[in-house]
């Protein structure tokens, strides 16, 4: 079986955006694939945060992954930290990474944007040591969606910069273009996000979810119920798609074109299909977040079997450096 990785960073719970667009498909990947599922926190620690809440944020994470249906008996599942080896092959990978092709990351600028204030180092090295992520269990497939390509194309230049360097050691992965869905947020614009505002959590009540989608974008060119609506444009209409069954689907988008329902209509019958959707995945989570001790056992033994295969790399690595053995 080919070798998948992928990571998610420890913002606490995540949002459906990251559901519907990476973890349902992660859930799907472990029945074709040798999938490794990072929880990447040193990533996470380039931007600004409480070290008092990482912990939390960590477990809350692996409870929902676990909900809904990551598997540890199927996957490797661990915290990027706990295996010392991603910032030693990250810092061996940045020798060989040109300046140059770090600062005109996209992502890079986004952020120095946003956050002038926080323009770190780590910011700029970020594709390093995703790359080191990749590359330590020498995963041929990495699951992208349209943000992450340009890093996926980073890693591989990466790749075969060492190569040439030092030797045939890694292999290059290749993007694993899934049926991947990239879920604006609330307000129709951006991408979904929690930092930003926009973002609708999968642990998030029933009266949150009802205050959140009532007050989501819908179609701009409907200003009274009585005026046609164009639900190929709208938001709400294409939220519906993912939680309610395609006969209703239908119902819902031909009351918007005939101006039979309105905007109110269509946001309440979203808010109770997405309530039921996500109310399994709520309960699963509670019940794992009640036993962190079970938690920390899913995250140490994946991180004991990952431990052994990153071992096992910066060995040969070393060697291919002409490193002294320890």
């Amino acid at each position: 079986m080919e070798t998948v990785f992928s990571g998610i960073q420890p913002s606490g719970g995540f949002h459906i955006g990251n559901w519907l667009g990476a973890v349902q498909n992660w859930v799907k990947l472990q029945d074709d694939y040798r999938c490794i599922f990072c929880i990447v926190d040193l990533h996470a620690l380039t931007q600004h945060y409480e070290p008092a809440e990482m912990s939390e944020r960590v477990i809350t994470l692996t409870s929902e992954l676990l909900a809904c249906g990551i598997d540890p008996a199927r996957s490797i599942l661990f915290v990027q930290s706990h295996v010392p080896e991603h910032t030693e092959l990250a810092w061996i990978l940045a020798t060989v990474t040109p300046h140059g092709d770090l600062s005109r990351m996209t992502q890079f600028k986004d952020k120095s944007e946003r956050a002038p204030d926080n323009i770190n180092a780590g910011l700029l090295t970020y594709p390093v040591l995703m790359a080191a992520d990749i590359l330590l269990y020498k995963a041929t497939r990495v699951p992208v969606g349209d943000d992450q390509v340009q890093h996926l194309e980073l890693a591989r230049e990466i790749t075969r910069k060492f190569n040439a360097r030092f030797g045939e050691t890694f292999p290059e992965p290749q993007p694993l273009f899934t049926k991947a869905t990239r879920i604006l947020g609330l307000d129709g614009k951006t991408k979904m996000s929690k930092s930003v505002g926009n973002s609708l959590l999968i642990a998030d009540p029933p009266e949150v979810i009802r205050k959140k989608i009532g007050n989501a974008f819908t179609d701009p060119t409907r200003v009274r119920k009585v005026d046609p609506g164009h639900p190929e444009s709208c938001y709400v209409c294409g939220l519906q798609g993912y939680f309610a069954s395609p006969e209703e689907t239908a119902r819902l988008h031909e009351g918007c074109r005939s101006a039979t329902a309105g905007c109110v209509d269509s946001k309440r019958a979203l808010a109770e299909n997405m309530i039921n959707a996500l109310a399994p995945l709520r309960e699963k989570a509670a019940e794992w977040k009640a036993h962190p001790d079970k938690i920390r056992q899913v995250l140490g033994d994946g991180a004991q079997t990952a431990r052994v295969i990153a071992a096992d790399t910066m060995a040969r690595v070393r060697e291919r450096l002409g490193l002294l053995a320890p």
